[in-house]
């Protein structure tokens, strides 16, 4: 696992809680938990993963790098002639 005062393990979880933070949280009030959670699911499931673009995945999505990767990888993809 990490050391003590080796920064770079977090940095993806960090980065994810500031993105969650600023675009989502910040200034909400929710009424009970399961309006926050239901919030925050949506928040991950439905727009993070699937329709916000990253800058490490090319400014493509999770779901557009993943589908452009299976793509790729069943083009290149040799099959052996019999």
């Amino acid at each position: 696992m990490s050391r003590k005062g080796n920064c770079w393990d977090n940095a993806p979880t960090e980065s994810f809680f500031n993105s969650l933070k600023n675009e989502r949280v910040h200034g909400t009030r929710y009424a009970t938990r399961a309006e926050a959670e239901a919030d925050l699911f949506q928040y991950i499931e439905v727009f993070y993963n699937r329709s916000r673009r990253h800058s490490t995945l090319g400014y493509l999505s999770p779901y557009d790098f993943e589908r452009r990767h299976y793509q790729q990888q069943a083009e290149t993809s040799v099959i052996p002639s019999p």
